[in-house]
């Protein structure tokens, strides 16, 4: 007898079929902007207190991708790190000066309830994110 996986739907029904890799997203983000993509990950991370972003690993090392979601529109349930997730969304850019870039990472930092590093943040930041439509996670 086969398995049943249970899959959790949130969000718009995925209406894409093709995937496209995150390491191709990452490599030639300019391309990507403002368009609709699939894509797929081990969830590394979830926003612990709206359930309002989670961070999906990439098919290449070390990189990863946040999938951002209006709070309350999609509430990603903290159980989800280390599943799989299926996401359809959109790719935009987020430009931060260097004190907006250091507000942000200190806010990322509480939210994890781990120790800001302000050296870390050394000049402006460009981050790429995916505004989710739709997931599923299994």
């Amino acid at each position: 007898v086969a398995a049943f996986s249970q899959t959790d739907k949130y969000g718009k029904e995925i209406s894409l079929t093709e995937k496209t890799s995150i390491s191709n997203i990452l490599s030639q983000p300019e391309e990507y902007i403002g368009k609709t993509v699939l894509v797929e990950g081990e969830v590394l991370d979830v926003c612990s207190m709206a359930g309002c972003w989670m961070e999906l690993k990439s098919d290449a090392e070390n990189q990863k991708i946040k999938i951002k979601v209006k709070d309350g529109d999609i509430i990603f349930p903290v159980e989800a790190k280390g599943k799989s997730a299926l996401v359809e969304g959109t790719v935009y850019k987020i430009e931060l000066t260097k004190e907006e870039a250091l507000e942000y990472y200190e806010h990322v930092a509480t939210e994890q309830g781990k120790e800001f590093n302000a050296a870390a943040v050394t000049g402006p930041v460009t981050l790429y994110q995916i505004k989710g439509m739709g997931a599923e996670i299994k």
